[in-house]
């Protein structure tokens, strides 16, 4: 295979490959996309966004393995556009797109979704519409081009050559988010449910919905299985899953004290208390941070806030101006 600067392309086990693609001025830096060959029919986990860069390394990688896109099934781990920027495109060229049920339920609702929407989010999480043209809004619409997908759910099995996946809903990073296992070879395909070097951003899906403890039930789950090998979307391979597990669990509930400490000062919104948080970032102090990074955080904080109201120690307070957290 030619060499396209940093090993982008690269065997992991027999017959699957991760096809790694840079994310441009992107803190995740990159995105793997696993490719699975096989004589019947192929497999594609995952895109890239859709930028010129990323989509050039993505068809190159394509390109080296000589995938036949037309003989090409595409799943989608979730409904992010790190993940799905090329759905739409690669659909046009003969790819059947899976993705979860309750993802694609969301997708399909969001592509009706008014500025109204956006506005009402910016006021949850205690954003100024400032930042709303630079934000989420325009984050999220760039994948809602119109897309036929089948609809997985929990059990559906999908054979490639050797491997026997199965769909494990595992809703926290997205509602929707699944995972693939292959019981018999003790692999999981992670997607952004567990990643090695970073923390999955775990946000805000709605007040009906505890996002934080979806994910750490998710967690819990995946923690009973079999694995000894982890694919994740980003960054290395996870070869001790219940170890990282274990450690994301203690990361959140770091996190969930440290908010309780921040409201105990005094009511907040979930923008203010991530001003107040600790965060791992290029950008500098909370006044610096780009729009969409500014979403991104506020989005985490209000998802402990939530379950922290979801656990009974904090109260939400929702005026006609904001959406403020206390102490019980």
């Amino acid at each position: 295979m030619m060499n396209r600067g940093f090993d982008m392309v690269r065997e992991v086990l027999p017959n699957i490959y991760i096809n790694e693609i840079p994310l441009p001025n992107n803190p995740l830096k990159s995105i793997n996309s696993y490719v699975f060959l096989s004589e019947k029919r192929n497999l594609i986990i995952d895109t890239c966004f859709n930028m010129e860069d990323s989509k050039k390394a993505f068809y190159s990688g394509v390109k080296e393995l000589g995938v036949d896109l037309s003989n090409t099934d595409l799943l989608l781990s979730h409904m992010h556009p790190d993940h799905m920027g090329l759905a739409h495109e690669l659909s046009t060229l003969g790819c059947k797109v899976l993705l979860g049920k309750k993802d694609g339920e969301i997708l399909d609702l969001a592509r009706n979704a008014s500025r109204k929407t956006y506005v009402e989010m910016h006021r949850a999480l205690g954003l100024g519409l400032d930042t709303l043209t630079t934000s989420n809004q325009d984050f999220v619409m760039n994948t809602l081009e119109f897309l036929d997908y089948q609809l997985l759910v929990e059990g559906d099995e999908i054979v490639i050559g050797d491997y026997a996946l199965t769909v494990v809903d595992t809703p926290g990073h997205s509602p929707g988010h699944i995972c693939l296992y292959d019981k018999e070879k003790k692999l999981f395909i992670s997607g952004d449910h567990i990643l090695g070097d970073i923390t999955p951003n775990i946000s805000f899906w709605g007040y009906e919905i505890d996002s934080l403890g979806a994910y750490l039930d998710s967690l819990k789950k995946v923690h009973e299985l079999d694995i000894e090998l982890v694919l994740p979307a980003h960054r290395n391979l996870i070869h001790d899953c219940r170890q990282r597990i274990e450690e994301l669990i203690a990361h959140h509930q770091e996190r969930t004290e440290e908010i309780l400490v921040i409201v105990g000062d005094g009511r907040k919104t979930a923008s203010q208390a991530a001003a107040e948080m600790h965060w791992d970032n290029k950008f500098g102090p909370w006044d610096e941070l780009p729009g969409v990074q500014k979403w991104f955080s506020a989005g985490e904080a209000l998802s402990h806030l939530e379950h922290l109201v979801w656990e009974g120690k904090l109260i939400r307070i929702t005026n006609k101006d904001s959406v403020c957290y206390e102490l019980v």
